[in-house]
């Protein structure tokens, strides 16, 4: 379509058609960096042609280009265009995308929301207006009095035995704390501190410690530690497994929820989980010796106390069913079970390595060398353990020094499979793997980065920097749903999460800065979904808990992502 008869077209147009957007247009509803690369993904043009790049009015073109054909779909790219504002993209015959902007430090909104979930998520505390918004909320849950279930009495702490544990995080739609998912969130959350501590120092996101000396990255995530600590039984050194009711909660707001708690068996994986957490914990604490004085040799002595408890129980699996016909009451909330915990041992023995410099936890890790390494997920953590070890190879004693180069090689393999096909795939990104659709995918999209950008650290490749990219455009909105799949953020995001509070508040908008689960073809759930092609299986629903939930544990690599982009930018594209 020739420039001059596109202005005049547009400029005939009547409002509601110049306002309406269409969902045929795919890309990032945030927006791109100025240098970065900027793709959208065509479903609704089925022949070649011209795209546009306009102003929001739809009026003034500022770019042309052509779309091309890629897999299955057309897109159109506009990296060319560098200029900071905010624009449309247009197709003739398919309409307009949403709107976006082009500018730098453009995730940086949407990386401190990810990170302000979790102020959202806190229990045992009022939520004030000052600082949630409308979504303040009465306090709920003060576990002061958490009772032993029987499934973990001991002669010290029989069964009924009253305990504190307050603090923590919810979990995800329900009002439970567990500690095998504070794991790996915790364990995320404090890699990307070490990562990157001025800039996460720089990061302020109007907590009620914003004020304070430590970074609110860190103050958010002492708010889950230190209920950590009071999961850890101080007689012998086990964890218990959760901090729970017996069945979840209605969908009532925190501070009408009544029933009973119990802290639940102490389990294998939750105290090497434990373990690893509180020897990262310590690295961290023994830098502000002023703000928390006393709190890294606490996290220290927790930590080893957790790797002695585990090494006399070994196999102390957390199975839910075989409690229950032993015991009452039943307890039906989530299980967090794992058979497999080589991967937690070695992350433990690897936090502990670091931290502690003992020989002898090198050697717990090292057989972890000689296996596959998988993305990161609550039940696979040996990830976090390579992620660690290549952060502070140049610091480490002479014994993990030969094994260096190992741990980058898998670190690179793991990077390499996770982009191996991205360009041919519909959306061309590095998501998007059939297998990579399941419950909580989205958290899966958001590890992969992380992956990539271990790889981009290591290597200083590009090509990884720029795969990380392609996977934060795809939770924005380059996907084949169409949504933005952080709450409150772009211009389609999901309205009816599984989230107790945005369904009891009363408020129409949910609860702002959650990641929801994202495509899952499982639909274990019962409720109507669109389809059933694996990357279209999500539906926007409250009862959707395997689409549509939030979880700690898929904010946590978002958070990162989001933040490492952020910090990476000038090195795009």
């Amino acid at each position: 379509m020739p420039l001059l008869l596109f202005v005049l077209l547009s400029s005939r147009a009547t409002p509601l058609q110049a306002q309406a957007a269409t969902d045929s247009i795919r890309l990032n509803q945030i927006g791109f960096y100025p240098r970065g690369p900027k793709l959208a993904v065509i479903t609704g043009a089925k022949k070649p042609g011209k795209f546009f790049v306009t102003t929001p009015d739809h009026r003034t073109p500022v770019f042309t280009g052509t779309l091309q054909l890629g897999k299955q779909l057309r897109t159109a790219d506009f990296s060319a265009f560098q200029t900071p504002g905010t624009y449309v993209l247009s197709v003739p015959g398919t309409g307009f995308s949403y709107p976006f902007q082009i500018r730098a430090r453009v995730h940086e909104a949407v990386a401190s929301a990810a990170l302000k979930s979790y102020y959202y998520q806190r229990a045992s505390t009022e939520l004030p207006a000052r600082y949630a918004g409308r979504w303040s909320r009465a306090a709920g849950h003060p576990d002061t009095r958490v009772l032993v279930h029987p499934s973990a009495a001991t002669t010290e702490r029989p069964a009924q035995t009253v305990l504190a544990a307050p603090r923590g995080w919810y979990d995800a739609g329900d009002y439970n704390k567990y500690v095998v998912n504070s794991g790996v969130t915790l364990g995320t959350l404090l890699s990307l501190y070490e990562e990157f501590p001025a800039y996460c120092a720089a990061r302020r996101t109007n907590i009620p410690e914003s004020a304070n000396d430590l970074p609110d990255l860190l103050d958010e995530a002492l708010w889950n530690l230190r209920w950590l600590l009071a999961m850890q039984d101080p007689l012998d050194g086990g964890v218990y497994h959760k901090l729970t009711n017996p069945a979840f909660d209605a969908f009532v707001m925190p501070a009408a929820a009544q029933a009973p708690r119990y802290v639940v068996q102490k389990s294998t994986a939750a105290t090497l989980d434990f373990a690893a957490v509180m020897a990262q914990a310590s690295r961290i604490a023994g830098g502000f010796p002023r703000q928390l004085p006393g709190l890294a040799d606490s996290c220290l002595r927790a930590a080893t106390q957790a790797w002695q408890w585990a090494q006399m129980h070994p196999q102390d699996y957390y199975r839910q069913n075989e409690i229950n016909t032993q015991t009452d009451p039943d307890i039906q909330t989530g299980e967090y079970s794992d058979d497999e915990l080589r991967d937690e041992r070695a992350w433990a023995a690897a936090e502990l390595f670091i931290t502690t410099r003992d020989a002898e936890y090198y050697k717990a890790f090292r057989p972890a060398l000689d296996r596959a390494l998988p993305l990161a997920s609550w039940a696979q953590v040996q990830a976090l353990a390579f992620y660690s070890l290549a952060r502070f190879r140049a610091q480490l004693p002479a014994v993990a020094r030969p094994d260096a180069d190992l741990i980058r090689l898998r670190l690179l393999t793991l990077a390499d499979t996770l982009i191996a096909g991205a360009a041919q795939r519909p959306y061309q990104t590095a998501m998007g793997r059939s297998t990579d659709f399941q419950w909580g995918s989205n958290g899966l999209a958001a590890n992969q980065g992380v992956a990539l950008l271990q790889a981009y650290r290591l290597s200083g490749k590009k090509a990884y920097l720029r795969s990380a990219l392609t996977n934060l455009d795809y939770l924005l909105g380059r996907n084949a749903t169409g949504y933005c799949f952080v709450t409150g953020y772009g211009t389609k995001s999901p309205r009816h999460p599984h989230h107790r509070p945005s369904e009891a508040d009363g408020i129409a908008e949910p609860v702002p800065s959650f990641l929801v689960g994202g495509p899952n073809p499982g639909q274990q759930d019962g409720c109507k979904y669109p389809s059933a092609r694996p990357e279209k299986s999500y539906t926007d629903l409250v009862c959707s808990y395997a689409s549509n939930e939030v979880a700690i544990n898929w904010s946590a690599p978002l958070v990162y992502l989001a933040f490492a982009i952020e910090a990476y930018q000038d090195a795009l594209p």
